[in-house]
């Protein structure tokens, strides 16, 4: 049995059952006694608990992620570290990983991919304003709701594959999403996600990841060295627009992928309004994967095999006739095959004179070539370019960086340093600042007021804090019963938020007098004095006490009863007449033995 099932984690998190098991960690189902509600919490395993380095990052990076506040990543609650134990307490979730719903469905169509692709960036572009880089995107960290929703989990806690730069087995799992320089070592930031994202939607949409193997060192090469088969090419419904979108995100460059999540987003959210967009990326490469030269040789051999096989098949001698017949068969097919040679052999000629021509044109070093070298423009400011003879600097689009500021370039279609011919034009991005932040109202319903209220100052924006008692007996006096605005609403700043809040009933009593004996209206006098209103008279017209007389009384003299509590009272006689009813004329009715 797992040794903290049934643990009380620091007086208040009682660990319930075991949820999942990863590289590093193991999730459980447990309950917050303080705030009496389920959470899931992540223990970190303890063969990690002697690296102060990995754990002191883990802590750091839980805080972090604590601030993160959106609609499609999962809330991280708390963070602690002790001596015996390291944890973040979650969101408990309740649904099914993306990995589980894809193998359930298999290939999903291009709506619901969009679908979950669209949230997906949303998330990731809301982490990555805040300098958050997730670094394990993969179906398995992605949980779909019953409404179709996503959450991203493992917000910059998952820190590479395994430590050091050694993909082990256990790494298999992440590696088949791993960025090319993610795979390398190299600097990772936003866009290893989008490029992880890139590889979730490949799946989405063809039900198979991009690339296969033995061992994860040799998936990680692929990363690096490969170019994955068209989406088209395993699944002929996926749209061209759709397909350009995954390669874009799939780029080995990072420079080739979208600069930042909002730009994959705008992307998505273009093809979903118009599925018959089709986007102009010019470095982008969509050839199908090489082969290599392990399967080239494979199919040389079984080639080889299959013509010694044909010519096994041959007779060994023919007749006569049938060798003449048979030796001007051959003489005819013989001059076929030198007609067909001569023909392609005029159309290579032809080709290669084209080329040669193309070459010469092109080439720095043929008679007339003017060439000239590209510049690297990025992070210059296009207002304030100088002047390059023999190139056109042109705007190509202006998109939000968080990196370079308002009018800074952070992209050109042609490579810096190299050659083109004179005259022609370098497209450019330029960078029109951060894209606008967007706030959204947590989920504070259930919480006691003051944990509510830390909550929505840690949102990120001045928000103002109004608090509405609400007599309530079925909620706990101080918890939040409902908000305005309601959870996941977006919010601006400034903007000012309702907590209404169960206040507890106020209870006044006074002590019950007799009033059995009296009359009626004394009885309520005396009553009303003593603070007592809600009383409620019935009459008995069996008994033999003077009419008006109170018989009996509901609460027995002495006690001490709350005074907005119902008291009855017992009058003998008849309940007095009430003024006869009306006709709708305004006659009265005569009575009925009239």
């Amino acid at each position: 049995m797992d040794k903290y099932i049934g643990r009380l984690l620091e007086d208040r998190y009682e660990i319930l059952d075991v949820l999942g098991v990863g590289g590093m960690a193991v999730v459980y189902k447990a309950k917050c006694h303080k705030l009496n509600r389920m959470v899931a919490i992540k223990v970190l395993k303890d063969d990690f608990l002697e690296d102060e380095e990995f754990r002191g990052r883990f802590h750091a990076e839980g805080q972090a992620v604590a601030m993160l506040s959106h609609p499609n990543i999962v809330s991280v609650y708390d963070v602690s570290s002790t001596d015996q134990v390291d944890y973040i307490v979650m969101e408990l979730i309740e649904g099914i990983t993306l990995k589980q719903y894809i193998e359930k469905k298999g290939a999903l169509n291009w709506k619901e991919t969009l679908h979950f692709a669209n949230q997906i960036a949303k998330a990731l572009e809301h982490a990555h304003s805040r300098g958050i880089v997730h670094r394990d995107i993969k179906p398995h960290n992605i949980m779909v709701l019953r409404n179709g929703s996503v959450k991203v989990a493992d917000f910059g806690i998952a820190r590479g594959i395994a430590k050091g730069n050694t993909l082990k087995k256990e790494a298999l799992g992440s590696v088949h999403y791993i960025s090319p320089e993610q795979a390398k070592g190299d600097h990772v930031d936003a866009r290893s996600d989008i490029y992880s994202l890139g590889v979730v939607m490949y799946e989405m949409a063809t039900g198979k990841q991009p690339y296969e193997g033995s061992s994860p060192i040799n998936v990680a090469l692929q990363h690096i060295n490969s170019t994955p088969t068209r989406p088209s090419a395993l699944n002929k419904s996926i749209p061209t627009g759709l397909e350009q979108i995954i390669m874009k995100a799939m780029a080995q460059n990072p420079a080739d992928r979208y600069s930042a999540a909002v730009d994959l987003q705008q992307a998505i959210e273009q093809f979903q309004k118009d599925p018959t967009t089709v986007f102009h990326y010019p470095m982008l490469n969509v050839g199908k994967r090489r082969k290599n030269a392990g399967e080239k040789s494979r199919e040389t051999k079984n080639a080889n095999k299959d013509g010694e096989d044909e010519m096994k098949k041959q007779p060994a001698q023919l007749p006569e006739d049938n060798r003449n017949k048979h030796s001007q068969q051959g003489r005819g097919k013989k001059a076929s095959k030198l007609e067909t040679i001569a023909i392609v052999s005029c159309v290579v000629a032809i080709l290669v004179a084209c080329l040669v021509m193309v070459l010469f044109m092109n080439n720095p070093f043929g008679s007339g070539a003017k060439m000239v070298k590209v510049p690297d423009l990025v992070g210059r400011n296009y207002e304030n370019l100088p002047s390059y003879p023999g190139l056109d600097i042109k705007l190509k689009e202006e998109v939000y960086d968080d990196f370079y500021a308002p009018g800074m370039i952070v992209f050109q279609e042609t490579e810096a340093k190299s050659s083109v011919p004179k005259g022609s034009t370098i497209y450019v991005n330029v960078s029109k600042g951060s894209a606008p932040k967007h706030y959204y109202m947590r989920d504070v319903v259930g919480m006691y007021q003051a944990e509510a209220q830390q909550v929505l100052t840690q949102i990120g924006i001045r928000l103002t804090i109004k608090i509405e008692e609400v007599i309530d007996e079925t909620v706990k006096a101080g918890k939040v019963i409902s908000t305005v605005p309601e959870k996941e609403a977006e919010l601006k700043d400034g903007q000012q938020i309702v907590l209404r809040v169960a206040k507890a009933k106020t209870v006044v009593t006074a002590r019950m007098m007799k009033v059995v004996g009296m009359n009626i209206d004394v009885a309520l006098t005396r009553l009303k004095a003593n603070g007592f209103e809600n009383i409620k008279k019935e009459y008995d017209s069996t008994s033999t006490k003077p009419e008006g007389q109170v018989v009996s009384q509901s609460v027995s003299e002495g006690t001490n009863w709350d005074i907005s509590k119902e008291i009855t009272l017992t009058v003998a006689g008849m309940p007095p007449e009430t003024e006869p009813p009306t006709e709708p004329g305004g006659e009265t009715l005569p009575p009925e033995n009239g």
